[in-house]
């Protein structure tokens, strides 16, 4: 009596470019009536009638080592994809989730994401979520600046001033954000199921209808088949550390003291090394410059060196 429900119900969700699993299925037959068929059931009959094919050769979940925050906010992952409309034009869209719950804090369309963008959904996510602990991105020119001479771009200088950590995944592994990665895959399925989307506006209108399904209605694998809603309202939220130090305006550079106890600044062209202590080697800091004002904490705020840089000297010893 169940299969054709069934195979409706599986034909209903990919017409939507939605998930369309044994699982998901279960799901939704629970809500039309008080008892349904298990998974394994629902598989099978997906499977007799040439729904799923199995793959024996998979390699199994539990090979995957996995990160998981423990703490809804305590890391959000972001990254940008390219989505290309009916009318051929191409736009790029920001996704940010959280880290535990799956939760996706952000989906917005722009003709081209630059850094002030990233900036100001980081806010207006906040105004609904509270702000991130930690943030964890790739190393994209919008996210990060610190191998251009190392100077932090103005994404990397607002996360300074708000507390809230910095995180870019190694280059060429975009495993590292992975969930966000798989993000973009389920957002863009349901999107190539949808007719009549040209124009930017419709475009955002369809992220947030399927934002609104996928943190309130779908059920994630990931998270034992909760919502990410529901894990998300289930756990004390974690907060930003607190700014360290005030950047006021001033550039923000971020480095690692060397093996010497030295950091190397550039000034007017010309490479300056800066004395800090061989006790703080291998030290991450934090580099407050205006003009030939300067000043050096560690990332945990400790004041390390205040100086004036003397141009006509390669190495500023200490005091």
């Amino acid at each position: 009596m169940w299969e054709d429900e069934i195979v409706a119900l599986r034909k209903d969700l990919l017409d939507e470019g939605l998930d369309a699993g044994a699982e998901t299925i279960r799901f939704h037959l629970a809500e039309r009536h008080r008892q349904v068929p298990s998974v394994s059931t629902i598989w099978r009959v997906l499977k007799a009638r040439g729904f799923v094919v199995p793959q024996p050769h998979k390699r199994p979940k539990s090979s995957y080592v996995r990160f998981v925050a423990d703490f809804p906010n305590e890391c959000w992952q972001a990254d940008v994809t390219h989505v290309e409309l009916a009318s051929g034009e191409v736009f790029e869209v920001l996704n940010v989730i959280d880290d535990h719950s799956r939760l996706c804090v952000a989906s917005r369309a722009m003709v081209r994401v630059k850094a002030h963008d990233v900036i100001r959904v980081l806010h207006m996510s906040a105004e609904k979520w509270g702000y991130p602990a930690s943030f964890l991105t790739d190393n994209g020119l919008i996210f990060s600046a610190q191998h251009r001479h190392g100077l932090a771009g103005a994404f990397e200088q607002e996360l300074f001033a708000l507390g809230i950590t910095a995180k870019h995944s190694r280059p060429y592994h975009p495993q590292t954000c992975g969930k966000v990665e798989r993000f973009h895959q389920a957002v863009k399925k349901f999107l190539a199921a949808q007719d009549g989307v040209v124009t930017k506006k419709q475009l955002q209108r369809e992220l947030e209808r399927f934002v609104s399904y996928y943190n309130d209605v779908r059920p994630h694998r990931g998270i034992g088949r909760r919502t990410p809603a529901s894990v998300y309202a289930a756990r004390e939220k974690v907060r930003p550390s607190g700014a360290i130090v005030k950047t006021d305006g001033r550039r923000l550079r971020l480095d690692k003291v060397d093996k010497s106890g030295v950091v190397t600044l550039r000034y007017r062209g010309r490479l300056h090394h800066i004395g800090i202590g061989a006790a703080y080697r291998g030290w991450r800091i934090a580099m407050l410059v205006e003009g030939r004002k300067i000043e050096i904490v560690g990332l945990d705020g400790s004041p390390l060196r205040r100086l004036v840089l003397d141009p006509s000297r390669d190495y500023q010893p200490q005091a």
